[in-house]
């Protein structure tokens, strides 16, 4: 028996085609089966083909619609292809919760006449009449009431007289009826005939934190953790010790603590140090080998401390302006009260053994894998419970591991169930794996998406990557950029030294909204375990006592800090959608802007960041950068010294134009963050 969702949203019915064709509206999920996502002020591009018969003019119109019913706005799109019929717009939502958009396409007479006039006014052919037509329009759009502002109707109806001005040239006349003052009145109201409707979809609308973030991971037992110099055992950290590191990670501008998980941890098969399988008295054990005597997943490892200790740990980070997020590993140890109390909830083999986890060669011992095909809705309830729990003692970011290797109709349920609950909880999806799968994760309502950042280092990975996921996959798939975890440490990051934790600590930050790094990060932490991508002496597996001292000579932490700061500041840097990848002629230096205009950004003013950056770690670096102007709002800029750039990140500012020299060096500098002013 598998379990079924009543609320999963239905495909959108047929809708007919109607007179103006609407078709490959964009971006949705399956035809609208599931909602595209946003967050409140996020700038949506949509694009539709719209066309009609014959060789009239059409447009083409996104209307937005509140949870409500009411339509919150209508944005007109432009052709981007004339004779192709791409239509491309965008809206801006201004509150949570499930908004619907879809597409208008009308028929257009004043653009059918402004077309024809202006064609056959100059040539001398049906003169009159085609301003007689004119003049028809303009009197029709007068009697409407057309326009933003009390004149509009007087203006479109002195510019239908002038048209009718026998004494005045014909010419002239036209120039009257093709003046700005009417075409922008005709646009803020226009004449449309035929109006169909497309299609409607779902676009659910979430709190700004689902899309731009800075997450700050940190195991609890370690901070704190002592080591007696007389037995050499250790003593875990606690989430008081712990709650004393929260200042320190606010300070840098994070948004958001992650704990790794803090539940008991089971005895059977402990792993100690390295992942290995031998343990002394005093090791820790893998904090992913949940349960033991003394709870589940609902329980906290006495060593941390109490649920009052919990409490008191969330209310510190609360009072830094720190989200807790807690880590959710839906396995158990072989101690786990699960394994006792419903052994059909995990996989038995042949010789009565049940099952640990592996994907071979991989072996994890000391962890049992659900089996979701006897009991799903046994296990559903009790994972739905756990999460409104930790949700009930101030949890509101879940990052989930491994959900890839749970059935998505589980996933599809429960995110839908807590989300009417608690829209404001934000799940961020552990799945480096098959595309397919994480692109689904995201459709199922997943809030947000580890990545193959990781381990996309040239500049063409790079330059391909960030392409992909600001385009038409953000409408589901917001990604989180993170250069290291826990258990991930890539050649690039082991071989690369400072400037390696540099470059892509900025590379994630200024380029993807959401970003993260591991405790850790900021000491350089390099050294790889022999034939694994991940760290030695992990701290997956035992206490780690840092000196966070050192952190000051190194100038990572310093980096962070400077990094979130122009993130917070620039809300261009807080959008996914409008990156714009620019030429450079070195084969390491990778260019991207982002852009938000005066009308969709929250301060009422343009903020474009230009961002440069070298990828090689070694060496310095230097070319020439050639700017898409338009993409960074300076349509009419020439290419000579047109505006002025200031650097967010040393300070320095310099006059630009469309081609400029750049020099970036390992040692100093390796990225500049520019803010752009015309």
């Amino acid at each position: 028996m598998t379990s079924t969702n009543p609320t999963t949203p239905k495909p959108t019915p047929h809708t007919p085609i109607g007179r103006i064709p609407v078709v490959d509206v964009a971006p949705t999920a399956e035809n609208g089966r599931w909602p595209t996502k946003a967050v409140v002020g996020e700038v949506v591009p949509i694009r539709a083909t719209v066309f009609r018969e014959g060789h009239d003019a059409v447009a083409a119109t996104i209307v937005l619609t509140r949870p409500d019913g009411s339509v919150a706005s209508t944005a007109r799109m432009a052709c981007t292809n004339p004779g192709l019929d791409l239509w491309v717009g965008s809206v801006v939502p201004d509150a949570e919760g499930d908004w619907t958009f879809h597409v208008e396409g009308w028929s257009d007479p004043w653009g059918t006449w402004t077309h024809d006039a202006d064609i056959k006014v100059p040539a001398g052919i049906d003169v009159e009449l085609m301003l007689t037509e004119g003049a028809l329009l303009l009197d029709r759009a007068a009697a409407a009431g057309a326009g933003t502002t009390a004149a509009g109707p007087r203006v479109l109806a002195d510019a239908a007289a002038a048209l009718r001005d026998l004494t005045s040239p014909a010419l002239a006349r036209l120039a009257v009826a093709r003046s700005r003052e009417v075409t922008d009145t005709l646009a803020a109201a226009p004449l449309r005939d035929l109006v169909t409707s497309g299609a409607a979809y779902p676009l659910r609308v979430h709190r700004a934190r689902a899309l731009a973030g800075a997450w700050y991971e940190l195991f609890p037992r370690s901070e704190g953790a002592w080591q007696d110099p007389d037995t050499g055992e250790w003593r875990s950290g606690t989430f008081a010790t712990a709650s004393e590191r929260l200042p320190a990670i606010a300070e840098m501008g994070f948004d958001v603590v992650y704990l790794t998980p803090i539940h008991p941890i089971g005895s059977t098969n402990r792993k100690g140090p390295n992942n290995t399988l031998v343990t002394t008295p005093g090791d820790p054990g893998s904090p992913y080998g949940i349960g033991a005597a003394e709870g589940g997943h609902d329980a906290i490892h006495p060593d941390l401390g109490t649920f009052e200790d919990f409490d008191a740990f969330v209310a510190t980070a609360r009072g830094l302006d720190l989200e807790i997020a807690l880590d959710i590993a839906l396995q158990a140890s072989p101690d786990h009260p699960w394994v006792t109390e419903h052994p059909e909830w995990f996989t038995t083999r042949a010789d009565g053994t049940i099952a640990y986890a592996e994907n071979p060669p991989k072996k994890y011992q000391d962890i049992y894998p659900l089996n979701f095909d006897n009991d799903p809705e046994g296990i559903y309830v009790a994972i739905r419970d756990m999460l409104l729990l930790w949700i009930e003692h101030g949890v509101t970011a879940f990052r989930v591991d491994n959900p890839h290797t749970k059935p998505l109709d589980f996933w599809e349920r429960i995110l839908q169930e807590i989300h009417a609950a608690h829209p404001d909880v934000i799940f961020l999806s552990e799945a480096f794996t098959r595309p397919a799968m994480m692109r689904t994760l995201a459709a199922v309502g997943f809030h947000q998406s580890y990545t193959y950042f990781t381990w996309r280092n040239t500049k063409e990975e790079v330059e391909e990557y960030l392409a992909e996921v600001s385009g038409d996959s953000g409408a589901l798939m917001r990604p989180s950029f993170w250069p290291t975890t826990h258990d991930i440490l890539t050649p690039y990051m082991q071989q690369g030294g400072t400037a390696a934790f540099a470059i892509r600590a900025a590379l994630a930050a200024l380029s993807s909204p959401t970003y993260g790094i591991y405790a850790g990060y900021e000491l350089v932490e390099n050294v790889p375990r022999p034939g694994a991508q991940e760290q030695i002496d992990n701290e997956k597996y035992q206490y780690v006592n840092r000196d966070w001292e050192q952190a000051d000579r190194l100038g990572i932490a310093r980096l962070l800090g400077v990094l979130n700061d122009v993130r917070r500041r620039h809300p261009a840097l807080q959008q996914l959608r409008n990156l714009t990848l620019h030429q450079t002629s070195d084969s390491s230096i990778v260019a991207f802007s982002k852009h938000l205009s005066a009308q969709d950004s929250p301060t009422g003013e343009a903020d474009t960041v230009l961002v440069i950056i070298s990828l090689d770690p070694f060496t310095t670096r230097e070319g020439v950068v050639t700017l898409d102007l338009e993409a960074l709002g300076l349509a009419g800029a020439d290419a000579g010294t047109g505006f002025t750039v200031h650097d967010e990140i040393t300070g320095a500012e310099w006059e630009w134009g469309r081609e400029n020299y750049v020099r970036l060096d390992p040692r100093g500098a390796v990225a500049h963050a520019l803010v752009v002013h015309a």
